[in-house]
């Protein structure tokens, strides 16, 4: 017996300094940081510097004001569909179906998949084609979609302005108590904007080298070695605009006609709490991640990834896993006489 428990503390030493050997920890968290990868800031004033905008400075108020607006459906004209709906906080910041589904129960037109809220805020554009250049912009778009929310900017505010307690809230937020639709998508904007969910890898990142297990740092060496980090980079790991597919056509390309923007470029998607947010790619025809993983090998990389490489990657993703902010559900206000009635049609 005492032979064997030698035997098992030797090979978890030897399995220690193996991964040591082939590559020291304090020099895989500079290669990382080198390949163009950084951390959500551990610091809170260097973190708010980062999330806020400067053309919506973010305040308490607003902030309060905006997560009330996004758990509203009544800023859709059926009155049952929120910004929640299809970014559900509860469940990754994503709804959790292929297509998302909105107004009338209707798939997206284009089978296009909901992407997470959560951390969009270091994305460099919004929308699978980046067409909204922040979360403040890219709020306006999904309140009026048909396929969405449904409704018009000039219902949307009207629902607002009709309920007391918005009022009073606009006008502490904005000080001359003006509603605008704007404004409705600002608010909504400072709460997403809050949405970041730092990780072990943050800390990794930041010099704590035992944050990580050596499977997921073998993991991220693979991640990088292998060419991933070429487009799943920054704060982020994601959130900028490349072509896909770039070597090999992607398998489900028939499903849905989305083709990116008009040089063809798609956005990124994060890469941070990766394992919470299937299916995955842009129609989310993909449930599994270690299908995801191969897929992108083959049509981004050219490469064939073995089971041994997908599932180094795939121990590296799980490191993204974040803490997610406390988010308490508010309390709406009421509607009153004048408030316009929902339509389901």
């Amino acid at each position: 017996m005492k032979k064997l428990k030698l035997s098992l503390s030797l090979i978890a030493i030897l399995s220690t300094l193996s991964y040591a050997e082939s590559e020291p920890v304090n020099l895989m968290i500079e290669k990382a940081k080198s390949a163009g990868l950084s951390p959500i800031p551990s610091d809170k004033q260097k973190l708010k510097k980062l999330i806020d905008n400067p053309k919506n400075p973010l305040s308490d108020a607003k902030i309060e004001l905006g997560k009330k607006l996004y758990f509203d459906p009544r800023l859709s004209k059926s009155g049952i569909i929120s910004c929640n709906t299809c970014h559900n906080l509860a469940t990754g910041g994503v709804d959790g179906v292929s297509a998302a589904i909105g107004h009338k129960w209707s798939a997206n037109p284009h089978h296009l998949n909901s992407p997470t809220v959560y951390n969009a805020v270091f994305a460099k554009k919004q929308f699978w084609d980046g067409r909204s250049p922040d979360l403040e912009d890219q709020a306006q778009g999904p309140i009026q979609a048909e396929p969405e929310m449904a409704i018009s900017k000039e219902m949307a505010v009207d629902r607002i302005k009709s309920m007391p307690e918005y009022v009073k809230e606009f006008k502490e937020v904005y000080k001359d108590g003006n509603i605008t639709f704007k404004r409705i998508a600002d608010s909504i904007g400072a709460f997403e904007r809050t949405l970041v969910t730092p990780s072990r890898f943050d800390k990794f990142l930041e010099g704590n080298q035992n944050a990580l297990t050596d499977e997921e740092k073998e993991g991220l060496k693979t991640f990088i070695d292998k060419g991933c980090v070429s487009c799943h980079n920054g704060i982020a790991l994601g959130g900028t605009m490349k072509p896909f597919p770039t070597v090999k056509p992607y398998k489900y390309a028939n499903i849905g006609d989305f083709k990116g923007d008009k040089n063809g470029l798609v956005k990124v998607p994060t890469l941070r709490n990766i394992t919470q947010t299937a299916p995955y790619f842009h129609n989310g025809m993909v449930w599994s991640l270690k299908e995801a993983i191969k897929i992108m090998g083959e049509t981004q990389l050219g490469i064939e990834l073995n089971d041994k490489e997908i599932n180094s990657i795939k121990n590296f993703l799980k490191s993204l896993d974040g803490k997610k902010p406390k988010i308490v559900y508010p309390t709406l206000p009421s509607v009153t006489k004048d408030t316009p009635k929902p339509d389901a049609n």
